[in-house]
């Protein structure tokens, strides 16, 4: 009788662990798993960029001097490196900041709304990225003097 019933059970699927140097190249990740991902890394750059965001708001508000000297790292550098290299790192702020809010909204509206179908997630993730990329662009473009 067992052995009758194990033969109408459907096979079970079978789990195994993966090899990172053979299979992650191969796997191929959806939207929502790039937005998710970097969610996670724009709040971790966020959050070692603090320092550079606590002096650009202190060295741009204190005075007129002050902000002159905010001015000129972003034109002429400080600390050995020239101002091209500030404002690329202004630039990965930036982008920290438009994906962490994007995707943050974007969960809270999934949270609010219930809407988790596999559709809705591969849409609202790939909005996610492109006003992300877009609005860093647009930013970058002013921050660097395109117009």
């Amino acid at each position: 009788m067992t052995e009758l019933a194990s033969k109408q059970r459907p096979k079970r699927p079978e789990y195994r662990n993966i090899n990172a140097f053979t299979d992650l190249t191969t796997y191929r990740m959806t939207a929502a798993a790039w937005v998710s991902i970097l969610h996670r890394a724009s709040g971790a750059i966020m959050f070692l960029l603090m320092p550079f965001i606590i002096w650009m708001f202190d060295t741009s508000i204190s005075s007129e001097i002050s902000f002159e000297k905010f001015k000129a790292a972003f034109n002429i550098g400080m600390l050995g490196l020239p101002g091209f290299i500030w404002k690329l790192v202004a630039l990965a702020l930036i982008w920290a900041y438009l994906q962490h809010f994007l995707a943050g909204l974007r969960h809270l509206y999934m949270d609010a709304t219930h809407r988790l179908s596999n559709e809705f997630g591969k849409s609202t993730a790939l909005v996610t990225l492109v006003l992300s990329i877009t609005l860093t662009l647009m930013l970058g473009a002013k921050l660097f003097g395109l117009y």
